[in-house]
């Protein structure tokens, strides 16, 4: 890329942060699952497993957390960890492109300091 591409993408991508929604961390996973009473569908060969239960897993201060959630709720979650995926892949362009960036200007500044 040419300088002033760079700079023009480094905007670009600064601006492209503010359109990104409400973000969450964490995984939302589907299960089904069996309920373990005699006689019920789940217990059959094959099983019918109960479901689908959605849940939302995620670290607080290290310990994972469960939390069971609606479909509807599932919706929203599959939203905003998408959107935090998104946020952190425009920070990594972000970071990259700014690498480039500081490194020319240092570059620059290095061979103003030689000729002295």
């Amino acid at each position: 890329m040419t300088r002033g591409s760079d700079e023009e993408r480094y905007e670009v991508l600064k601006r492209s942060i503010t359109a990104v929604g409400l973000i969450r961390h964490g995984s939302l996973v589907q299960r089904f699952m069996p309920c373990g009473k005699p006689g019920c569908r789940c217990q059959a060969i094959p099983p019918e497993l109960h479901g689908p239960y959605y849940q939302w897993t995620h670290k607080v201060r290290g310990k994972t957390v469960t939390v069971r959630l609606t479909q509807e709720e599932a919706d929203l979650f599959a939203e905003w960890i998408k959107n935090e995926r998104q946020f952190y892949k425009i920070i990594a362009e972000i970071e990259a492109v700014a690498l480039r960036i500081t490194n020319r200007l240092l570059k620059k500044l290095s061979k103003k300091s030689v000729k002295r």
